[in-house]
């Protein structure tokens, strides 16, 4: 009986935690599969792409600004009743967004669905940590992180096998049964939680340290170059090195597809050499990762890209497992709705400083903003400098987290 309980313990762990993992693939699905819509969208409502790009914007918007509010209400009320009304919400929102008769109640349902799904990815972010056990909360986060990638992989893929046979209303109407078996087994399968009743601000400083803000504004650093790869990359691919959009698409699914392998993995090894460790690690492939796409791929073409991304993107996951695992190690229950809906916030900050200020970097380096006119050199130009930047970011990271691990130890240590 003793050797089975404990596998018996890790079962129905793993058995809850499919629960967490599928609203996060939801969340993630909802993002990149309304992208490959967008030129449908723009014919079907006879509209520019400034217009139809707003059904990918808003979602990402409302996102984030609800992220914080979806944890402190977990926190408040309950992190199942909250993820059941963050479902609730998403799968409703699906549905309008699958029957819009016009573009600005599409755009109206996806605020809606974008706001459903800050609950489902800051309540299973929490949900991991609460159902995890001690000694595998890094697996717990890396699941996540692999969940993730595959749900950003999987939604232009199938979007682009749905929208010719079905129409653009099908990317909406495929989300639907799904969130309606997370619904279901978020009432069948997670332990009930009632939540506790605190004032916002002292919850908010209680849970601030130095540890929480340093993974903050690294979440915020990290995101910020991992978009970049994505704003970046299909300019350098295409007009640098003369690739078709086909290749193109093969190439930039390389690193999704390397995330999905990664993510457990990079948390078994959270595990077992401590969030701290692997922390730095992740941070130094990175740096890594970001200075050979600095030269790499102007080199040796093609293959020197996803030779980069094979450094850059473990260390995307292993950086996520540790850091997700390390800014919530010391957060009471009540207070980590909370805390991750504020990893949440702070790494889409990240991705559309990514989007903006790195794109502006970007440009600046080619010499212009009409890209689509730019020459190779100029491109190659632009991407030297913004990846140069980037790998400095992930340095200095690396170092301000170092200089704390250092600081924290001495101070430890016996005199």
């Amino acid at each position: 009986m003793e050797r089975t309980q404990p596998r018996a313990v890790r079962n129905r762990e793993a058995t809850i935690q499919v629960t967490p993992a599928l609203a996060t693939l939801l969340a993630t699905l909802g993002t990149s599969i309304a992208n490959i819509a967008l030129p449908t969208l723009a014919d079907a409502f006879s509209a520019p792409f400034s217009q139809v790009q707003a059904v990918v914007v808003v979602y990402l918007v409302t996102l984030t600004i609800s992220a914080v509010i979806a944890g402190r209400l977990g926190d408040r009320y309950g992190l199942k009743p909250m993820l059941v009304a963050g479902l609730s919400l998403f799968t409703v929102a699906s549905l309008l967004c699958a029957v819009a008769p016009n573009l600005p109640l599409l755009i109206g349902a996806r605020a809606l669905q974008g706001g459903g799904a800050a609950f489902l990815m800051t309540l299973a972010l929490a949900l991991m940590r609460q159902t995890a056990s001690e000694a595998r909360v890094g697996r717990a986060m890396g699941l996540l992180g692999t969940v993730s990638a595959f749900g950003t992989a999987l939604g232009p893929a199938l979007g682009g096998l749905l929208i010719p046979v079905m129409g653009w209303r099908s990317v909406f109407w495929v989300q639907v049964p799904l969130a309606l078996l997370a619904l279901v087994l978020t009432v069948t399968t997670l332990p009930a939680d009632t939540g506790k009743k605190l004032a916002p601000l002292i919850g908010l400083w209680s849970s601030m340290n130095w540890t929480l803000a340093s993974s903050l504004l690294t979440n915020i650093m990290v995101a910020a170059v991992m978009m970049t790869t994505l704003v970046i990359g299909p300019f350098f691919l295409s007009i640098s090195l003369g690739l078709t959009p086909t290749q193109v698409g093969f190439v930039m699914a390389v690193g999704p597809v390397i995330s999905i392998f990664s993510g457990v993995p990079s948390g078994r090894l959270v595990d077992a050499w401590g969030s701290g460790r692997m922390f730095l690690v992740g941070l130094a492939l990175l740096a890594i990762g970001a200075f050979l796409l600095a030269f790499l791929p102007t080199a040796i073409g093609v293959t020197g890209y996803v030779l980069s991304l094979m450094a850059l993107t473990p260390g995307y996951q292993l950086f996520q497992s540790a850091n997700n695992t390390a800014a919530l190690a010391d957060v009471a229950i009540d207070r980590r709705g909370m805390v991750s809906g504020l990893l949440g916030l702070s790494r889409n900050i990240g991705l559309i400083t990514g989007a903006s200020l790195m794109g502006a970097v970007f440009t600046f380096g080619v010499g212009s903003d009409a890209l689509e006119h730019a020459t190779a050199s100029e491109i190659t130009s632009g991407m030297q400098l913004t990846f140069l930047l980037a790998g400095g970011m992930m340095l200095a990271a690396f170092g301000m987290t170092f200089g704390h691990h250092t600081s924290t130890k001495r101070l430890r240590s016996p005199r």
